[in-house]
């Protein structure tokens, strides 16, 4: 396997070789302010949505975005340009990102994003007054939008298939039960997040994508913009700003904008390759009734007992 693709284990969890040393400078360099607003995930779990909601609920109020109007930056950027990436941008990206030292001068709130386990975030975030968003998806549709993109990068990083031949879906449903992909293991990265939710519920707000994709997603919404310290007004609420929001930041909405078409992610990757279905449900397309059986048995024996459950 190419280098660019080549996984390495550093402190319990699966990094890409040529991205660790981003992530140690990441570790011991960041310095977590009491005002900033974190979103931790796997990747390929909701990302990219949950950067444009919480941009624009955070943006509201800014005359310089106008994030609800035909200004709004989300029409012209994808929200991977507009909430900085850390263990994968910042520390280790090249301009137009800001240096590590720009970082500390962006104004507050900053909103940053980090695919880094929690018992491997920077001590200063853990010890800050910092808010903390972590969404979930369930490992069903999460392995198989992993093996996807996983299947794109390839493409884009190792070039010619007929010199690499891309794993099939079993191979990676065994490697992603073995825990082996970024990020990785699923199971103890989702464990640990929830785990803090339920000990630290002022510092750490644990989402599921599914519940975002449901009825209740307004509720959802509005617990969000509560927890990070910009709640919507009874006015707000009357004037449909909340479903305004939504709408704006929809998978359909954004997937369909000219900048998530043909624009390119510093030159690394097409944008169009961040929006594939964004369903819930999708994995029975790619899964077989036996590797369901035992992604159901690994729920029941890493979430059981913590009180966690999926819908899948």
């Amino acid at each position: 396997m190419g280098s660019k693709l080549e996984l390495v284990k550093y402190q319990n969890f699966w990094c890409r070789s040529f991205r660790l040393k981003d992530v140690i400078h990441y570790q011991k360099h960041f310095i977590a302010q009491d005002t900033d607003i974190f979103i931790a995930s796997l990747p390929k779990t909701g990302t990219t949505w949950l950067k444009s909601l919480l941009f624009t609920i955070i943006n509201r109020f800014n005359p310089d975005h106008q994030p609800l109007n035909k200004n709004s930056p989300l029409l012209n950027h994808n929200p991977h340009e507009l909430v900085y990436f850390l263990d994968h941008g910042i520390y280790g990206g090249k301009p137009p990102l800001p240096s590590p030292q720009q970082l500390q001068q962006l104004p507050s709130p900053r909103l940053l994003q980090t695919h880094v386990p929690y018992a491997s975030f920077p001590k200063s975030i853990k010890t800050s007054s910092c808010k903390i968003v972590y969404i979930a998806r369930n490992p069903l549709d999460t392995l198989v939008s992993q093996w996807h993109w996983h299947l794109k990068l390839i493409k884009n990083w190792v070039g010619d298939l007929d010199e690499f031949q891309p794993p099939s879906i079993e191979d990676f449903f065994k490697e992603f039960c073995l825990g082996r992909f970024p990020s990785g293991p699923y199971f103890d990265h989702v464990t640990e997040f929830f785990k803090q939710s339920l000990q630290q519920p002022n510092k750490v707000m644990f989402l599921k994508y599914e519940d975002l994709k449901g009825d209740h997603v307004v509720s959802h919404v509005k617990k969000m913009a509560e927890f990070v310290g910009f709640p919507f007004s009874d006015h707000e609420e009357d004037e449909g700003v909340i479903n305004d929001i939504i709408e704006l930041c929809s998978f359909n909405n954004l997937k369909e904008l000219e900048i998530n078409k043909t624009g390119m992610m510093r030159k690394l990757i097409d944008n169009k390759n961040f929006f594939r279905k964004g369903e819930v449900g999708d994995w029975a397309n790619h899964l077989t009734p036996s590797m369901v059986e035992e992604i159901n048995i690994l729920m029941q024996e890493k979430f059981g007992d913590i009180g966690l459950s999926f819908q899948v």
